[in-house]
């Protein structure tokens, strides 16, 4: 009897796959230009690698290739933190590939990110921090809500699409927590201070109902009637902030994240606390700020110190 079973159609080549993955990027998460075009860069130089040992195509049986192609990068000169980088390009994309079931299995999966690869960006300093967080104008709607959502922003330690996702009803100023959705569907509650709390009420009383025009929408920071804040208009306001207060660092959202666990941690705050916090659900990607903490300590101590 013939067997009338189809045959498997042929796997794109990576190129294609590349093509597929970054546009859901761009379409499905919005990620910054700049982002994509180093994810991009990576994918070419793994795709070059490829190409000079004869693979044409991708499979779930690439794990020795991925480990051959890191260990050339660092026999050429890369750095731990390039090269954990490079892999975390190369995690998403296989795991793209697995996701849209192009695949069966993931072959990075097993693969360990350098551990020096992970370093913390220039940490705001608690006046770098305030100067910041005063930039606001608020003396109209607008800047209400900003000086707000910077407030939330390091008061609670959020990401940036947490901040612009956040709801009215996911918000207890009286109780002085908010209640969070993060990675991985993981719920948490996090606690915010006065600052954010007089913020928060300030802008709710007199700014909100003037942004919104009348239309109603769940969400607590709006940009335009009906709709909220994106990151993007938000990074933006942080940018001009910044560069105001004369801040010489290059930050990011996400860098008000990092100081409001470093703050913590250089306050004496226990490390498994801000690990709940911030959501990590290991506690080894929390670790990470000891060692910005250690490194302040030193610099006090030979500051400080006559024998430092």
């Amino acid at each position: 009897m013939e067997n009338t079973t189809p045959a498997t159609p042929p796997l794109p080549g990576p190129e294609a796959l590349a093509e597929q993955y970054l546009t859901c990027l761009l379409v499905e998460k919005g990620l910054a230009r700049k982002t994509l075009e180093a994810y991009h860069s990576d994918l070419e130089r793994y795709f070059e690698f490829l190409r000079q040992q004869g693979v044409p195509t991708l499979s779930e049986n690439d794990t020795p290739l991925i480990l051959t192609h890191l260990m050339r990068l660092e026999e050429g000169g890369m750095s731990p933190r390039s090269r954990a980088r490079h892999l975390v390009s190369l995690r998403g994309f296989y795991k793209f590939l697995v996701q849209e079931t192009l695949l069966s299995r993931d072959p990075v999966s097993r693969i360990d990110l350098p551990r020096t690869g992970l370093r913390l960006p220039d940490i705001l300093s608690v006046d770098e921090t305030k100067r910041l967080l005063s930039m606001p104008d608020t003396s109209n709607p607008r800047g209400l809500r900003n000086a707000a959502m910077l407030e939330v922003l390091y008061g609670a330690g959020l990401r940036v699409s947490e901040l612009v996702s956040l709801k009215l009803r996911e918000v207890n100023t009286e109780a002085g927590f908010i209640k969070l959705m993060g990675k991985g569907a993981a719920e948490r509650l996090v606690p915010i201070g006065w600052p954010a709390k007089e913020k928060i009420l300030l802008y709710l009383g007199s700014a909100r109902p003037l942004l919104s025009k009348g239309k109603t929408s769940p969400y607590l920071f709006l940009a335009r009637p009906g709709h909220p804040m994106t990151r993007q208009g938000f990074w933006k306001l942080l940018k001009k902030y910044a560069e105001t207060a004369g801040i010489r660092k290059t930050i990011s959202p996400h860098s008000l994240r990092h100081a409001f666990a470093s703050h913590l941690l250089e306050g004496g705050a226990d490390l498994r606390a801000i690990q709940v916090m911030l959501g990590h659900a290991d506690i080894s990607t929390t670790q990470i700020y000891t060692h910005v903490a250690r490194k302040r300590l030193r610099e006090i101590h030979e500051k400080c110190h006559p024998r430092g």
